[in-house]
């Protein structure tokens, strides 16, 4: 739970319509996959220059995830 609210938080600190943000959690025994889901015209942003932005979310999400010592993907679709 704890990291799909920060990938909500985070993502809705990046886009310009938070409104649309929405954040689906599949749960597996210790895997969790998290969907990010943002409006069209928001897409870039929350990918960025060469998939860096969506590589730092990634990253600070796995780090809330290594505390609940779980394993996580984020998909953005």
């Amino acid at each position: 739970m704890v990291m799909k609210q920060v990938l909500v938080d985070i993502a809705k600190a990046i886009v310009e319509f938070p409104d649309e943000v929405i954040v689906n959690e599949k749960e597996s025994g210790d895997m969790v996959i998290l969907e990010l889901s943002v409006a069209k015209s928001d897409m870039g942003k929350v990918i960025g220059k060469q998939g860096r932005i969506a590589k730092a979310i990634r990253t600070l999400v796995r780090a809330s995830a290594n505390l609940q010592n779980k394993r996580v993907i984020v998909d953005i679709v």
